[in-house]
């Protein structure tokens, strides 16, 4: 009996055997916009939030547009999230050739063209100043004067804007959000360039500051990945297209304290 079944227990063994050692079907995408098995989602921290902007809060969870939409990215891939922490938008910019993360929503302007791949513009932003408390500073022209200084955040499109923008004022760079927070408050800079939204924010908690009326640039933001991965990119803006006509992204605004924004996208670059 042993002997008449033993052809068919070593057909079932070397079945079993071969089904163990094949190897699990790829997936380019995955591979190509995952290729540690996690999302790693890259996201600026700062006290200020907003549609770029994530916040870190005690307990060391992470919150922001960009934290509810990388969130929602991965579960649709199937893979676990990773949150990739910068002090700015620049240094974000700086770490896309590194292989340090997979996707990102930043602001998007010329030269970070040349660094990563970008998708559909889901925020469009105006730029402007805030000036310190007690400041003569009434408008772009009075704060357009030499010894004037103008802080905005190391790298980004703003500050770059800024620079284009005013002929005579200073403008200089600082790394983080919180150190241009604490050198307006103590009335050690002018003024400080960002978009009117945050701006208006920090107006609330540093008193006698003004958001000037007049806008220098508008900032967009969009979805991004690093160059040279198409796979990545073509998933990543068919992802944004989804998310603001199914409702996604206006819940990713809602769930982060902007309810009374209104979805600003842009169909034609």
């Amino acid at each position: 009996m042993l002997n008449r079944n033993l052809p068919r227990i070593c057909g079932l063994i070397l079945g079993v055997s071969m089904m163990t050692a094949a190897p699990a079907i790829a997936d380019p995408l995955k591979d190509e916009i995952a290729p540690t098995g996690k999302l790693r989602v890259a996201i600026g921290i700062s006290p200020a939030g907003g549609a770029y902007w994530s916040t870190k809060n005690e307990a060391g969870g992470y919150a922001g547009v960009p934290v509810d939409l990388g969130k929602e990215m991965a579960a649709q891939l199937g893979v676990p999230v990773e949150y990739v922490t910068y002090s700015n938008s620049g240094l974000i910019t700086d770490a896309a050739s590194t292989g340090a993360w997979d996707v990102t929503f930043l602001p998007k302007d010329a030269e970070r063209e040349t660094k990563m791949s970008f998708g559909p513009i889901y925020e469009v932003a105006d730029a402007t100043y805030i000036v310190k408390a007690g400041s003569a500073v009434a408008n772009f022209q009075t704060l357009d004067q030499p010894g004037i200084k103008v802080a905005a955040v190391n790298g980004t499109t703003t500050m770059r804007g800024a620079v284009a923008h005013l002929k005579n004022a200073k403008v200089t760079g600082y790394q983080t959000y919180d150190e241009i927070f604490g050198l307006l408050k103590n009335g050690e800079v002018e003024a400080f360039a960002l978009s009117r939204d945050q701006l208006n924010a920090m107006a609330k908690k540093i008193p006698g500051t003004r958001v000037l009326d007049e806008t220098f640039k508008q900032t967009v933001t969009a979805v991004a990945v690093p160059l040279n991965h198409p796979l990545a990119a073509a998933f990543a803006a068919k992802f944004m297209t989804d998310a603001t006509s199914n409702g996604t992204l206006r819940k990713a605004y809602d769930n982060n304290g902007l309810k009374d924004n209104p979805i600003r996208t842009v169909t034609k670059q």
